[in-house]
């Protein structure tokens, strides 16, 4: 039996049963219920019995329909968007059930009768055919909103109220309609200008999606108005020039120069990148007379990458420019439609908008959705419905909008700039066009997609489509659309002109601007010069006091209050420190000197080896007490356990540190081989970024590594991935071995007046190792050591073989040294294997001119470490060096630990084994010369 035959019965109990449910879960019955018994005041004295009555007397089946047009509104509210018109070049996917009166119990014969639904509209009492109206014009048509599962009935009544007023309608003046015309006259004009100018050359067009551009300028305008002083944009390539001309506001001659290749200098070393890829910034005057500035990052064609550096760059400023105001500052990030369904790295991005160390005040997502990847059909590119579904995992409201709309894509934009500034909340606006030419302009779409490309060959542009729109209203005349035209052309004519006469155009916009004036690229020599990083004594213990002092008024777990006692010791008695208080008086040191600290990663708080614990948690409070925020600087120290990603937050990181490099900041992996998961930004940012788009990083990052028998996922940080990408002294790699030249060379980082990425592969065992621990002269009076001699050997002059080494194999070779008290042999630490101390370590040979062996012994297999590397850079020295390793694998480690023990002793027994003479070397060279003389006899 149906709900309609129960009312209709008398059944009072079916009411009862639906208000019980209501009172226990308003949501577990029907939207028009919920409004029903929402109306009825049961607080005071009415009963079940009382809203059964309500509902059965009088006239119950209008009452009921009265509940079935409430469902039609929460119907439209919920599910309007899958029946908009807001795909301009093809037929919308049909769904069931749709919007029909049947669906929600309704028919035409109900069109003229009041419900008191329309309340709920805004109406008052009102006809059905009125409520249905204002839904359909507000849901139906160029805009489809997808807000109602956000949960939160505030932020969905704060939708319904701005969307159901205005009926989703927009209304703008004929100067703001103008304006709009205007950037699309821009856009479409530009593109047009570059296929005609620049026949064959890829420009990756935004045509089609000419829309972005005032929609852009009106989230410049209207955020201006919202008290943001500042955006930070992400993008990918296609619509990328156009934006960097028509809304960053590059120079068109600079651009053209790019298509003539008249900005190449034959003597510069910098590589540069194709002009699409390339970054600008630049301050905006909006049309009220505020200044906005405005910076596009450059990206590589790895899409979406650069959304967590953008997140990133947006955060620093947020910390430093506006001391934590995010309704400062916005960031920006375009999407395709293929690559927001299909990267992993937008679910990463979205889960860090909420989480302290990461949150930007909300992101303003705009999505290209061409319908197509590279020749992909949507069907086959996503199996969600819309390609934004993802943002409903963490809540953000979305809408689709016709991209052949503008005036609807400049009023949803205004809505979700209001919407960002009231909640600080993500928001997406999917802008649902087409892409007018393949691929790149070269590219054949009707290959793939031929009934598709029909439909748009015979499609009008954006532009076109507007025009017609305004003549029809009378909002603007054939002649002033005309002279609009041609102002724009003939601009870009006398730009393009003026470039061909010239033999070179000079590209401003360079790397030291900003926060990074002071600072330069430097030379070969500045990189190997000294850097003072020297503490005095009593700087120090005083930093090393404040560090290990408990309060008194707090309880501690019990390991806890013995390690501080321990690290106290340290300062107040032996006065020598471990490899946790070296790094933590290094943070101490530099936030003195008013740099600030960032420290990012899974577990870095504690540390995952538990070792740094620079945050300690109350054992009944989980209270935080943090030892270095009790220091007397106004520089922050903070430090955030991040999401379990690599990707994202190594972005974000890459993107804090590219924005504020007078801070000290610091991604560390939790195993280093994780950082696998990141490599895209380690090769098209960490390792490249200067060389193509001159912009500098100093981006320091902890990669744990070391093999103690725990695994191939447990042992390697990947050395040879990092030296192979090592060229132009692009970064710095190192493996210290001692907690002194760990806190000199984080404290160099900042002690430079250039900045240059930092790789420290750290250790594990070592931690707690008792001989890795330096004394405090090696703070107070030393200085980074990139390479460390033999300390022990005496005579130089005994010494038959050298050992070259790096990090923690050292402590084995050195206790092997010492227990067979072999005086023939001297190990020597690579500390900085890039750039290399090639000088020093052919120093190293002129200093031991006894010795016929000169070897690289490292933990990982031949064909990975620094030996791969460290081969090619000797190759043609006098430093001929050997290798002893573990052979070649096709993994970085063994699982078992009994293999594990057996290959770290082969490696340590054949370090050690009895040097060859150089005549018995001799003798094997001219043996083996005659055994191939004789076999080519």
């Amino acid at each position: 039996m149906d709900r309609l035959t129960y009312v209709n019965s008398g059944n009072a109990a079916y009411i009862d049963s639906l208000y019980e449910a209501y009172k226990q879960d308003p949501e577990s019955v029907d939207y028009g219920w919920q409004k029903f018994f929402e109306g009825f005041d049961f607080g005071q004295g009415s009963t079940p019995q009382t809203a059964a009555t309500a509902a059965g007397s009088g006239a119950p089946e209008h009452v009921l329909k009265e509940i079935n047009v409430l469902n039609m509104i929460n119907g439209y509210r919920t599910r309007g968007h899958l029946f908009t018109h807001t795909n301009p070049v093809r037929e919308r996917r049909k769904y069931f059930p749709g919007k029909e009166l049947e669906t929600f119990g309704l028919s035409e014969a109900d069109m003229d009768t009041v419900f008191n639904a329309g309340v709920e509209l805004g109406l008052g009492q009102a006809k059905l055919r009125d409520i249905r109206q204002v839904l359909e014009d507000t849901y139906c048509q160029s805009i489809g909103a997808e807000y109602k599962y956000m949960r939160n009935p505030i932020k969905t009544k704060w939708f319904e109220e701005r969307m159901e007023s205005k009926r989703n309608q927009p209304s703008f003046n004929k100067e703001e309609k103008k304006r709009i015309l205007n950037k699309l006259n821009q856009a479409v004009g530009f593109e047009s200008f570059l296929g005609t100018k620049f026949l064959g050359q890829k420009r990756f067009s935004l045509e089609g999606a000419e829309a972005l551009i005032p929609a852009l300028d009106s989230v410049i305008e209207k955020g201006a108005q919202l008290g943001i002083e500042e955006f930070t944009i992400g993008m990918a390539h296609r619509g990328r020039l156009n934006v960097l001309a028509n809304i960053m506001g590059k120079p068109y001659k600079e651009i053209f120069s790019e298509f003539e290749g008249k900005n190449y200098d034959m003597e510069s070393s910098f590589g540069g990148d194709v002009k699409y890829h390339l970054g600008f910034s630049t301050d905006v005057e909006t049309s009220n007379g505020k200044q906005v500035h405005l910076s596009l990052c450059p990206n590589p064609s790895h899409l979406e990458t650069v959304g967590p550096v953008v997140e990133g760059i947006t955060r620093a400023k947020i910390d430093g420019k506006y001391n934590g105001d995010h309704d400062k500052i916005a960031p920006i990030l375009i999407h395709g439609d293929a690559s927001v369904a299909g990267q992993g790295i937008i679910y990463e991005v979205l889960q860090m908008e909420k989480l302290d160390g990461y949150k930007t005040g909300g992101t303003v997502h705009l999505v290209i959705n061409n319908q197509i990847g590279f020749t992909t059909n949507y069907k086959d590119a996503r199996s969600s419905t819309y390609c934004t579904d993802i943002a409903k995992t963490v809540l953000s409201p979305v809408f689709h909008v016709n991209g052949d709309d503008a005036e609807a894509l400049v009023y949803v934009i205004n809505l979700a700039m209001e919407y960002r500034q009231e909640f600080n909340e993500d928001v997406f606006i999917d802008i649902l066009c087409y892409r007018r030419f393949g691929h790149n302009e070269s590219d054949e779409p009707k290959f793939t997609q031929p009934t598709l490309y029909k439909a748009i060959e015979a499609h009008p542009n954006p532009r076109e489509i507007y025009y017609q729109k305004l003549l029809a209203e009378g909002s603007i005349t054939a002649d002033d659309a005309k002279a609009m035209e041609k102002t724009f052309k003939d601009e870009l004519q006398k730009q393009l002109d003026e470039t061909k006469a010239q033999a070179r155009v000079e590209t401003g916009n360079a790397m030291f601007a900003g926060s990074w004036q002071g600072l330069h690229l430097p030379t070969k020599a500045e990189i190997y010069a000294d850097a003072n990083t020297a503490v005095s004594e009593s700087e120090l213990l005083e930093i090393g006091q404040k560090l290990t002092n408990l309060p008194a008024d707090k309880t501690f777990f019990k390991k806890i209050e013995k390690l501080f006692d321990d690290r106290r010791k340290m300062v107040n008695e032996t006065k020598t420190f471990d490899w946790a208080m070296g790094e933590l008086m290094a943070y101490g040191s530099l936030l003195k000197e008013g740099h600030p600290v960032r420290l990012s990663g899974e577990d870095v708080k504690r540390g995952t080896f538990s070792h740094r614990h620079a945050v300690v948690t109350l054992p009944d409070t989980d209270e935080e007490y943090t030892p270095l925020s009790t220091l007397d600087t106004e520089a922050k120290f903070s430090v955030y356990n991040s999401l379990l990603s690599e990707y994202g937050v190594l972005g974000f990181d890459y993107g804090y540190a590219l924005a504020n490099p007078n801070a000290l900041t610091i991604w560390e992996a939790q195993f280093g081989d994780f950082v696998n998961g990141a490599q895209i930004i380690v090769d098209q940012y960490l390792v490249s970024a200067e060389t193509k788009w001159q912009r500098g990083n100093g981006l320091v990052m902890l990669l744990p590594h070391g093999y103690e028998g725990q695994g191939p996922e447990h042992s390697s940080a990947r050395i040879e991935r990092f030296m192979e990408a090592c060229a132009d002294n692009n970064i710095q790699v190192a493996n210290c071995s001692t907690p002194a030249n760990f806190f000199h060379i984080l404290r160099r980082q900042l002690h430079r007046d250039f900045r240059k990425p930092l790789v420290i592969f750290s250790p594990k065992s070592l931690l707690r190792h008792p001989a890795c621990v330096s004394k405090l002269e090696d703070f107070t009076q030393g200085k980074f050591q990139e390479l460390i001699d033999d300390s022990f050997t005496a005579d130089a002059k005994k010494v038959k073989r050298v050992l070259f080494c790096s990090g923690k194999i050292y402590y084995e070779l050195l206790e092997k040294q010492q227990t067979d008290k072999r005086a023939d042999v001297a190990i020597v630490r690579v500390e900085q294997l890039y750039p290399t101390p090639v000088l020093e370590m052919e120093a190293i040979k002129a200093k031991y001119t006894n010795a016929t062996d000169f070897i690289w012994v490292q933990e990982e297999p031949e064909n990975m470490g620094a030996w791969p590397y460290m081969l090619r850079k000797f190759r043609k020295s006098g430093l001929q060096l050997d290798v002893i390793s573990r052979k070649e694998g096709a993994s970085t480690a063994t699982g078992y630990a009994k293999q594990h023990a057996s290959q770290q002793l082969y490696i340590i027994s054949k370090a050690f084994e009895a040097p060859v003479s150089q005549n018995q070397k001799e003798k094997v060279k001219d043996t083996a010369k005659k055994m191939a003389e004789t076999n080519a006899d």
